[in-house]
């Protein structure tokens, strides 16, 4: 069923657990996010980026994830949220659309600028009944910067920033920078579980952790014992799909030609990576 974003996370943060927010791209993947969170009774919150938008149609995208909810998983808590808008123009034309949650991404801008377009989004957000998340620090991407070493201190998120910048804009949620990347960025070695602890002891929202997908090792119980309440998922489910084909094509002398069957293994494939993180963040049997 589609529930608010809202409700989701802060069930999450009263609870001491995290939800995943998974990206999606198309049918077999959000089919694979939604069987998860079945057999695990977990709530999830479903995502879509700008370049989705663009690939598979606003109104596509949206009513594929919403009929999936609400046709398939009636008793599964899902969320429908924006991944990363980088304008006040998308925002407006998902909200038209819609969505009823939204991230808007000013974390390029200088502070100044970053607090007042997201009073803007939040002020258009809520007077509609949508949340609003917003960020505040760097996660960096490859794509933005060489693979070098990196000056932590200029990239993560000031919990004092953080503070002012959650009162002065209204915001739901904030994405925090403490040493996260998005995809294959190499990471500050140790995350800054100090900062963490000091946003979370000032900061009266849910957090979310950016660029973690590949958070195995221990670091997603600690981030989520500091205070993380969602992680955002995308390099590690599109990694799962892609996978999935090349092993088809690359292992089977003959595959077929039978679309339903070969995207149906990368569907499992996403399936079983969705459960692996369900059971990590702790948010199974949580519905």
């Amino acid at each position: 069923m589609i529930t608010s974003v809202k409700e989701i996370l802060i069930k999450a943060k009263e609870g001491g657990y995290a939800v995943g927010a998974f990206n999606t791209v198309n049918l077999e993947t959000t089919q694979g996010i939604v069987r998860a969170a079945k057999e695990l009774h977990s709530p999830i919150i479903i995502q879509v980026s700008e370049k989705t938008l663009e690939y598979a149609g606003l109104r596509g995208i949206f009513n594929l994830i919403k009929n999936e909810a609400e046709f398939y998983a009636s008793e599964i808590p899902i969320g429908i949220h924006l991944d990363h808008g980088h304008s006040f123009e998308i925002v407006q034309r998902v909200v038209t659309a819609g969505f009823t949650s939204v991230m808007y991404d000013g974390s390029r801008k200088n502070f100044s600028d970053n607090i007042e377009i997201t009073k803007k989004v939040v002020d258009f957000c809520h007077e509609r009944g949508v949340s609003v998340q917003g960020e505040l620090g760097n996660v960096p991407y490859l794509s933005e910067h060489k693979m070098m070493d990196v000056d932590w201190d200029k990239y993560m998120t000031d919990p004092l920033e953080a503070k002012q910048f959650v009162d002065g804009t209204g915001i739901d949620a904030l994405a925090v920078a403490v040493g996260n990347a998005h995809g294959f960025f190499r990471e500050r070695e140790i995350p800054d579980w100090d900062r963490l602890e000091k946003i979370r002891e000032i900061v009266d929202v849910p957090l979310i952790m950016h660029g973690a997908s590949d958070w195995e090792d221990g670091k997603a119980s600690e981030a989520v014992k500091k205070g993380i309440s969602c992680f955002n998922i995308d390099t590690n489910t599109r990694m799962a799909f892609v996978n999935a084909l090349s092993n088809i094509f690359h292992n089977d002398k003959d595959p077929g030609f039978d679309m339903r069957d070969i995207l149906g293994q990368a569907r499992e494939a996403v399936k079983d990576s969705v459960k692996k993180k369900i059971l990590l963040f702790g948010s199974n049997d949580k519905i």
